[in-house]
């Protein structure tokens, strides 16, 4: 299904985060546990921990550099589990 989603991966390696957005969750998922994807492919495994719906690619573009920008793993946590961005509590 293309839907633009911003998301959250966790690597079962070393328990790091990677944060992303795509309009095909399944299709960029496993293009990160094939190790196509330069800057995960040393964490693989990766699983899903959270998928937040945008509007659009580009907000969810946006939405993903926001995020990143943070650079806090107890934030990126606090999105895991509330599945809301920071910036909407």
């Amino acid at each position: 299904m293309k839907r633009p989603v911003v998301y959250i991966l966790q690597s079962k390696k070393n328990n790091r985060f990677y944060i992303g957005s795509t309009n095909s969750l399944e299709r960029r998922l496993k293009q990160h546990n094939e190790g196509l994807v330069i800057s995960t492919k040393n964490i693989r495994p990766l699983e899903i921990k959270a998928i937040l719906p945008c509007v659009t690619i580009e907000k969810a573009r946006i939405c993903e550099h926001r995020l990143k920008s943070y650079k806090s793993k107890k934030i990126v946590e606090k999105v895991i589990i509330s599945k809301i961005f920071p910036w909407n509590y």
